[in-house]
This record gives C-alpha cells, structure tokens and sequence, in this order.
C-alpha cells in the first residue's frame, strides 16, 4: 500500500504534517510534531513522504539518522512539468506554483544556494520564505492532475518520481562522500609539479617550462595566457588561431613541447591542486554537491569542486578506507543502446541484446566487419554528423537498421521545426527561443548568420536530446533500483557521472555490490522502457583505488 504523508518544517525544528489520500487530497488533520526527524523515523509505515525539497529536509534528517525510503520533490516535479507543458524557464519555485494556482502575480525564483568548499550536503537550495501548509497541499494536489494531461501520463509520474529518488540518493551521496587520500594526492603533486616556491607558491615543474617556453619565443611570455601565446606565435611568423593541442601540434617551433606539457600540469594545478584539496577534501572524503538533472538532458552535475571532471592521474588518490573496496562499475555504450529501446528497431535491438561489443556487432551487420566506420556511423547518427563520410555512413546505417536512424532524424525535424522534443519518460527540451536555447546553438541570436543555421543547430540537439535524454531516465531508475538493493549492507553509494557509478563497501560485500549493479541496470531498463531485447550491460571492476578500474 502507498501511505504517503506531507510534511514541512516549521521554526524551532518541527513539522506540520498530514496523511494525503490517492488524489494529494488531506486524509486526517494536520498534525504538529516538535521535532522533524521524530516526526519521520516514528512513522516507518510511510511509504512516500511529500515535501517541498529535497535539499530543504533530507540533509537534516540524513544527519540525525533518518534514511527516507522515498519522497516526492514538489519543485524537482515543478521544474519538469513546465518542461513539459513548453513553459521552460518559468519561476519553479513552491511559491511560484501557488502563484500560479491562486492567480497571484508569479515571484522570480530565488538565487540559488551556493556551496561552500567542504560543507556536507552541497545540493543546491532555492532560499524563500515557505508558502503555508495548505498552499503546499494545493500545489501538490494539483501537480497530480498535470500529470494526468501529459502525453504519457504513466511515463511522467515514472520520471517525476525518479527524479525525486535521484534528490535522496544525491543528498546521501555528498554525506558518505567519496573517500580521498590527502596524503597520496599532495604525493602526486610534488611527483608532476615539484615542490612550491616559498613566496610565490608556484610549482617548480611550472615556472621552469614557463622559462623554456620565454627561452624558445626568445622573450617573457607568459603561458598560462592564450591571448599572450597567440602573439609569440604571431611574431615568429605563425599563424595560430588558437592554443589547443590538435593545432599546436601542427606546428613546428621549440615552444610546442614545453607549452603543451605546461597546459597540461597548469590545468592540474588550478584545477586539482592544493588549494582545491584544502578547499574540498576533509575528513579523508571530496563532498562535491550533487545536483540531479543539472543540465536540461537529465544528466547531473555538481555545485563545486569540479566532482565530474577528476583527471585520470589525480584518481590515484581517491583510494577506500582499509579493509574496503570501490565497486567502479561503467555502462557500456549505454547511448547507442538506448537508442535501440526507444526505437524499437528490430536490427538494432537484436544487436543490443547481447552483452559484447555493440559497435563490433554493428560493423558485421553492416560495415563488413569495420568497428570503427561502424561505431563512427552510430555515434553520428546520435550526435548529428551527417555530413562527408558521416553521410555515407549514416546511410549504410539506414539501411540496416532503418527505424533507428529515423528515430533520430524525426527528433531533428521536429528541432529545426521548433517543435518540443521529449526523452522516452518525458522531459522536455527547451522551447525555441528560450535564452538556454540561445547557449545550447552558437551563442545570442543577433550573432548567427542564418536561421536555416539556428535551425540545424538545434535539430542537432534535439537529435541527441532524445537519446541522452532517455539514458539519463535510465539512469535514475538504476541508481534508485541500485539505492534499495544494497540498503541492508553496509555500502554506500559515493559517485555517479552520466554512466558511471562507484559504491564504498566492505571488501567482503564486493562480488554482492558488483551483482546488485548489474541488476539495478537490467530492471532499469524493463522499467524504464518496457519488455525489450535490449540489455545494459556494466563493466566492473573492483578495485582498492579509483585509478586502478580503467
């Protein structure tokens, strides 16, 4: 049975809250508790708990050791609603939708809470003055009714939900934190970098390639500035447009070598270096701040910390506690087989149904065996590259595999018609028009040549938007799937980006976590899109340092 209960908090730290019939409706008087986390771990039988945010509430109860088996986040289903009904960009805010509801002039979202560099759960919170208790029954009652009037009404109360099960694991995330050896990682930056300059605090490694970069232009330049390096090039007679690797390699002069080797440590040092490990890592763990469908695809990102972008050698430091394992487990070339379960394309599908190489799979049905013509055609059927070779590709592609491509050219066709294009749950793409539309397709539109331009641009987001889109679906119900399996252990969950998810656990509890992943993902992927042949498989490693699993 779904006992659900809403609940706010009030000042002193307790809580109003009442039990809520099918229809978000009050079943029984409001009751006011003294204290919110004894308000909630006395009512076990609770199935789902309705609050205004996550970030608002699940820390507080996370920290007095309260676990929640599931909520529902009033403005994380705001957000996608409005997506879904191509009023992207509207307030999203509690007191926005009882604005709307009461036909009250409709407040701006307030600014975003900000991490602060090793606070524990860093999730981003919207800071307003609550709206009342009733006015939060209101809007919650009547978002059920939205749901009602989506296109896929099943879809959307599935995506509503997952996004609020990603909140939960989001918030107990940044609590377990992922564990980080300060002591290796300060290792790792004398061993690249060398010892810091007293005064300056600049690396050694840096300030002498720094020198041979000045010798080589035959004057001072100052390397960590492009604007500077383009003019040394100038002067010694090349034509440079900008400092990236693919291009600088094309030339040959003797500050190519030190310049590119000091891009790279020069990245490492202001990204990763110590400053960031005073900053961000306490405690033996790296808090970044998780915040669920970041972007306008699903996929998450973090508030701080850089927590998706850690480099391949600074990994060497992130290592489990003694006695512990990281369970590092990737799904394989998950987009591609998304496609296959959203097209519904026979070929396709019967290729993704087996564990091994797709893209290997492809070139023999195919591409005469080609993996890399095969893989090429696939990922550009996805990511747009339907031009030259890409063409060629695509059409041998077709051909095979025709239900697919079309897939993702009518999700093209629709974007450069300006129609909303959804993920297979239902999220929406932006609007035409709508100032991200303006980031996602080359910059504000009184700075693009054409609108035939504007409108390829943004069939080649809407192109992708559908498949990454609907991996990002999966991926929620994965982690959620993945969050009750191992709720008896003593695992954890600590990292997530995209396909990739890495728990904390007990050595002993390793195979059982490994197991446990893999059928999150399988009963991900019959929920999330149905019956199908289609099989996403992980690759796993368990490993005693992050480094180790790649």
């Amino acid at each position: 049975m779904d006992e659900r209960w809403a609940i706010a908090p009030v000042e002193g730290g307790g809580a109003l809250l009442v039990a809520l019939h099918p229809d978000g409706q009050p079943a029984g008087p409001v009751l006011r508790e003294p204290d919110l986390a004894a308000a909630v771990g006395s009512r076990p039988e609770v199935t789902r708990w309705v609050w205004r945010s996550s970030p608002e509430i699940y820390p507080r109860l996370l920290a007095a050791g309260v676990r929640v088996e599931r909520c529902y986040d009033i403005e994380s289903a705001e957000l996608l609603l409005l997506g879904h009904e191509g009023r992207w960009g509207e307030p999203r805010s509690a007191a926005a939708a009882w604005a709307r509801l009461s036909g009250k002039p409709v407040p701006a979202d307030p600014p975003l809470r900000s991490t602060t560099p090793g606070e524990q759960s860093s999730l981003f919170e919207i800071q307003e003055e609550p709206i009342g208790f009733e006015a939060l029954l209101r809007v919650y009652a009547e978002q059920l009714r939205r749901h009602q009037q989506a296109e896929y009404p099943e879809r959307m109360r599935l995506l509503t939900a997952s996004e609020s099960s990603g909140m939960l694991v989001a918030a107990e995330m940044d609590r377990a934190g992922l564990p980080w050896s300060a002591s290796r990682h300060r290792a790792l930056l004398t061993e690249l970098l060398g010892e810091r300059f007293a005064g300056s605090g600049e690396p050694r490694r840096l300030t002498e390639l720094a020198d041979q970069i000045s010798e080589a232009f035959g004057r001072r330049v100052r390397p960590e500035l492009p604007a500077d390096v383009l003019k040394a090039f100038k002067q010694a007679g090349f034509q440079v447009t900008s400092t990236r690797k693919w291009e600088l390699e094309r030339i040959e002069h003797p500050a190519v070598a030190p310049l590119l080797e000091y891009k790279t440590l020069y990245r490492i040092y202001t990204a990763n270096g110590w400053s960031w490990l005073s900053d961000w890592v306490h405690d033996g763990r790296f808090r970044p701040g998780f915040i669920p469908g970041g972007t306008v695809s699903g996929r998450w990102v973090t508030n701080g910390g850089g927590g998706l972008q850690i480099p391949k050698v600074i990994r060497k430091a992130v290592v489990a506690d003694p006695g512990w394992r990281l369970v590092v487990a990737d799904a394989s070339q998950l987009e591609p087989r998304v496609l296959a379960a959203i097209s519904r394309d026979p070929g396709l599908m019967e290729v993704a149904g087996d564990s091994g190489d797709l893209y290997k799979a492809v070139s023999d049905k195919a591409f005469s065996g080609d993996r890399g013509m095969a893989k090429l055609a696939v990922l550009g059927s996805i990511y747009g590259q339907t031009s030259g070779d890409g063409l060629k590709n695509l059409a041998m592609l077709r051909k095979r595999f025709p239900k697919a491509v079309a897939y993702v050219d009518d999700a093209a066709r629709a974007g450069e018609e300006g129609r909303l294009v959804r993920t297979w749950l239902g999220r929406t793409c932006p609007p035409s028009g709508s100032p991200i539309d303006d980031a996602l397709l080359e910059g504000p539109s009184e700075e693009r040549q054409t609108d035939a331009r504007h409108a390829r641009a943004r069939g080649r987001f809407t192109r992708n938007f559908v498949v990454q889109g609907s991996a990002a679906d999966w991926a929620l119900l994965m982690m959620a799937a993945l969050r009750q399996s191992i709720v008896d252990l003593k695992a954890e969950l600590v990292f997530f980006q995209h396909d990739e998810v890495i728990v904390h656990c007990p050595a002993d509890e390793a195979d059982e976590v490994a197991a446990a992943v893999q059928a999150a993902g399988d009963l991900a992927g019959r929920i999330t899109f149905g019956e199908t042949p289609t099989r996403f498989p992980f690759t796993t490693a368990i490993v005693e340092c992050y480094a180790d699993a790649k």
